[in-house]
């Protein structure tokens, strides 16, 4: 008896020591501290540009519409071409218009002569009146019909303006030096007066450029139209929908006269030159605006340094004891491979800019030499 008590004694202490073995937790590794590279902020003076989104605009545009009816007979021009003010553009059969303006003119030919005899016939007539020798009743049918024929006259007149002018609108004429869309008729098309659209010409060189710039900025825009820089050192600089910069500088030509209500905008109109005619009407662009506190000094820091999240910009700071702490920046315009910190650092600072992809918020770091120092 007394020795089975012994083997139950010594069994139970053996799955105690055993459950005692496994509940003990396994010893965690330190985490190594992550290798990093630093940069220290430090104000820098920065040349940058504020960039808006913009459209091409031509300065002038007309719809050449039809402004009398009848058919296409003739088209004087190849689509797209640039065109000079006064140039030949469409015909309109003018056959019908030619007849009714030698008509109107005949009119007015038989007119003047019936004015011509009740003129003659009134003379005549107040003469024979001074002698008493016609009664006044006559005199004054002669003097009526004098009157009815000048009328006449007028009214034969305005025919053959009104007929020289359909006369005229049977030829369409470029309104302004400039390019010519694809025709929207063509040769026996016919059109109808004031409604067929038969095609456009905008002006090309130079072309207009707007951009919408919040209200808050009208101060600067009004102060840069009227004390424009100098053409070398042009504020205003195009960068065209693949990103290259546009070979021209532009300037402020005006401010819209009021502001959108429902964006908070005003419209400002510059003016590019466009000999080349690189730039098109519609075309969506970016227009680059010189900072005019250019001069001044900014915090800048690395971009690699910067970390996006959900739309929020961070940066990693180092501590005295080699942890980083996370930290929520402002950032303004990039220059270069920097960026202007508006908010969140200050000058003297150490921030990461190798390993960012490592670290969280209170991690240890090593560090090393930064990138090519």
């Amino acid at each position: 008896m007394k020795k089975n008590y012994i083997f139950f004694v010594a069994v139970a202490a053996g799955v105690a020591l055993a459950a005692c073995n496994q509940n003990k937790a396994p010893e965690q590794k330190a985490i190594p501290p992550v290798a990093v590279s630093v940069d220290t902020v430090a104000k820098e003076p920065a040349v940058y540009y504020d960039q808006y989104p913009a459209t091409v605009a031509a300065l002038n545009q007309v719809d050449l519409k039809a402004q009398v009816s009848g058919y296409i007979t003739g088209i004087y021009f190849k689509d797209g071409e640039h065109v000079r003010k006064g140039q030949k553009l469409y015909d309109i059969d003018r056959q019908t218009y030619q007849a009714s303006y030698d008509q109107a003119v005949a009119n007015l030919n038989v007119a003047k002569a019936a004015l011509d005899k009740a003129q003659q016939d009134a003379n005549r007539y107040n003469d024979l009146l001074k002698q008493d020798a016609i009664a006044r009743q006559v005199v004054d049918h002669a003097m009526a019909d004098l009157q009815s024929a000048k009328m006449q006259v007028a009214a034969a007149k305005a025919s053959v303006t009104r007929a020289q002018t359909d006369l005229q609108y049977s030829v369409i004429y470029a309104p302004f030096d400039g390019t010519i869309g694809i025709s929207l008729v063509k040769m026996g098309a016919l059109v109808t007066s004031n409604q067929t659209l038969l095609n456009t010409v905008s002006s090309d060189d130079p072309m207009a450029v707007d951009i919408a710039a919040d209200q808050k900025e009208i101060t600067r825009f009004t102060q840069l139209q009227q004390h424009p820089s100098p053409e070398k050192d042009s504020v205003f600089t195009l960068l065209l929908p693949d990103n290259s910069v546009y070979n021209q500088v532009g300037h402020i030509s005006l401010l819209d006269r009021a502001v959108d209500a429902q964006t908070g905008t005003i419209k400002v109109r510059l003016v590019f030159a466009n000999q080349n005619r690189f730039l098109k009407a519609g075309m969506s662009c970016n227009v680059r605006v010189k900072n005019n506190q250019s001069s001044e000094l900014f915090v800048l820091a690395p971009n690699k340094a910067v970390t996006e999240q959900m739309g929020e910009f961070f940066v990693f700071v180092l501590n005295d004891s080699n942890k980083v702490s996370q930290r929520k920046v402002l950032l303004g315009s990039h220059v270069n491979d920097k960026v202007i910190i508006k908010d969140g650092l200050k000058e003297g600072e150490k921030i990461i800019t190798e390993g960012v992809q490592k670290l969280k918020d209170g991690a240890a770091v090593q560090v090393g030499a930064p990138k090519g120092k």
